[in-house]
């Protein structure tokens, strides 16, 4: 079975015969491990066209050290990755199937083969604090990498790693700080593969580096660069979500409705003829992760409200009848999510985004200025929240007007996210704006929610009572969710009226 850890580190280029400075008096730290040398063997696998290294992602089969075994490395942000291990098991040229489901998504259904061999005498050493706990290993690496296929490369380089055991970041920050005095420099590559793949990887990066955008920067620019920003978000939570990992669902749930959001808020840069099946396929996607998420919110909800309810009044199983009724309910919603990760549907979806970003279906206004075409879309869509905000608050009381709130915190989603598309172009006034319109969005949703749990609590103290036990402390959850649902309503309206005010809509006139 796979193993998880977070991997924290820093890398630096080092000539060869380097003597690191003396780290043992840094913050936290007590003393140094006496060295220790390993000679490490790695194996690495990707498909033909390196689709994993170019996402920043490695595999590899590795013999030596104490961590001999199979590695997949996703990256998480920063100077962090994800590190999911299994055993080495015995010399194959096959990756196990559990890991090669985990990168799906990028390989889509290309086979993984070696693609590099990379030798390591590594020299080794921890910092240690006070009471001998491992707070940091610092290694120096004498590497040798050999290319595999065609281009058959040989090179080799030496490098120092300090990689976080248990110490934190100022640890980290500080270590970086006295080996750069000591001459070292930031590696420019982080990963072994990506040095010993360098010619292959050559001009293969991905876009140029674009200055930071402006009002005056192309539309088209501005919503493309979001367009990508989400797509990497997508496919860096698949992974996580098949691991089921916290909060991954609602991360690429989120990833997913602002794509869709982007294709509908924006037809004056993308033509929606030619978008309608990808945001007809990201409505799929969403609702797949949708249906999981809202069974996690809505279990945690109720068994958060259990824990406030006195004990005198928690009559009868109530907590037990919680479990009852979610775990087939969650259970069912994983298989869904899984299945439809698996399935090509998903993969056509994924194809189709990258189609979207190498070619996208430009109108003729997308390249005249942000400042010209972008905060019209705006408009568009703070308007249509206006009008919803309007209707719910002319609805009856009841299941008229939580539809008419429901259908509020739609338009206040898409009106945020197309705040947060153009934010970069337009800076503190689009990020004004979006916060404020968020407000709106977070009391509508948990207003929602308090809807959505209602139905739950009434359908679950039914069966309670069904099966003879007091539904009594349904009835107390019930009319909580009630209450607070009145409370969410004001909060809305308020936040509204917060955010209707002349001066956090100035920008797009």
């Amino acid at each position: 079975m796979a193993t998880q850890t977070i991997e924290t580190e820093r890398k630096y280029d080092a000539p060869p015969g380097t003597v690191l400075p003396d780290l043992a008096s840094l913050p936290e730290a007590a003393a140094e491990s006496e060295p220790e040398e390993q000679t490490l063997r790695a194996r690495y696998f990707d498909t033909d066209d390196l689709r994993l290294i170019r996402h920043g992602i490695t595999l590899r089969r590795r013999t030596g050290g104490r961590d001999a075994g199979w590695h997949l490395k996703l990256p998480l942000g920063g100077h962090s990755r994800s590190e999911i291990r299994l055993p080495p098991g015995r010399p194959a040229a096959q990756v196990p199937a559990e890991l090669a489901s985990l990168v799906r998504a990028f390989t889509r259904g290309q086979p993984l083969r070696p693609v590099a061999q990379i030798s390591t005498v590594r020299n080794r050493r921890l910092l240690l604090g006070t009471a001998g706990e491992s707070l940091a290993e610092v290694v120096a690496d004498d590497v040798s990498a050999q290319a595999m296929g065609d281009a058959a490369a040989l090179s080799r380089w030496h490098e120092v790693e300090v990689e976080l055991t248990g110490g934190g970041a100022a640890l980290l920050a500080a270590a970086d700080r006295r080996l750069r005095r000591s001459g070292l420099s930031p590696a420019a590559r982080q990963a072994k593969l990506e040095r010993a793949l360098a010619d292959q990887l050559a001009g293969a990066d991905g876009e140029k580096r674009l200055a930071p955008p402006t009002p005056r920067t192309p539309a088209a620019d501005v919503i493309m660069a979001y367009a990508r920003a989400q797509v990497g978000t997508l496919m860096s939570f698949d992974p996580l979500v098949r691991r089921d990992a916290p909060d991954a669902v609602h991360q690429m749930r989120v990833a997913t409705r602002r794509l869709r959001s982007m294709l509908s808020s924006f037809g004056q840069v993308l033509r929606r003829g030619e978008c309608r099946w990808l945001a007809r396929e990201l409505k799929w996607l969403g609702d797949v992760l949708g249906a999981a998420r809202d069974a996690e919110v809505l279990d945690a909800h109720l068994t958060e409200s259990l824990d406030q309810v006195p004990p005198e009044l928690a009559i009868g199983p109530v907590a037990a009848r919680v479990r009852v009724h979610f775990a087939p309910v969650e259970a069912a919603a994983r298989t869904a999510v899984l299945e439809a990760l698996d399935s090509e549907r998903y993969l056509e979806l994924l194809d189709g985004l990258d189609r979207l970003l190498a070619d996208p279906p430009l109108t003729p206004d997308a390249g005249r200025s942000a400042a010209e075409v972008l905060p019209h879309a705006v408009r568009r869509t703070r308007r249509r929240l206006r009008r919803r905000m309007h209707r719910a608050a002319n609805a009856p009381a009841g299941p008229d007007r939580d539809t008419a709130l429901h259908e509020a915190r739609k338009a206040a989603k898409h009106a945020r996210y197309s705040a947060e598309a153009v934010s970069p172009a337009f800076g503190k006034p689009a990020r004004r704006f979006g916060q404020r319109v968020k407000k709106v969005q977070s009391a509508l949703g948990d207003h929602h929610d308090r809807v959505v749990a209602r139905a739950a609590i009434r359908e679950i103290g039914m069966q309670a009572h069904l099966a003879g036990e007091n539904a009594f402390t349904f009835g107390v959850l019930y009319e909580r969710d009630a209450c607070r649902g009145d409370e969410l309503e004001d909060q809305a309206r308020h936040a509204w009226h917060r955010a209707a005010q002349p001066r956090y809509r100035r920008w797009l006139r």
